[in-house]
């Protein structure tokens, strides 16, 4: 059996907690940021882990992480 390939662009967006779950960076954060408030942008540098509806579907392109 071969071994199965990691998707090479969620490999760099993801990162593992130490408890197993996912970690994700907010979107909405990359332009036009002139009208969005401060404190909107200070949260959306916060990372968030991932919502459970996309768990199966992230551990079948990461299958090492």
């Amino acid at each position: 059996m071969p071994k199965m390939k990691t998707r090479r662009a969620a490999a760099k967006r993801f990162k593992k907690t130490g408890t197993g779950k996912l970690v994700r960076n907010k979107a909405y954060k990359s332009h036009i940021l002139t009208k969005k408030t401060t404190k909107k942008k200070r949260e959306l540098r916060q990372s968030t882990v991932i919502d459970h509806a996309n768990e199966k579907q992230m551990k079948k392109v990461l299958p090492y992480l």
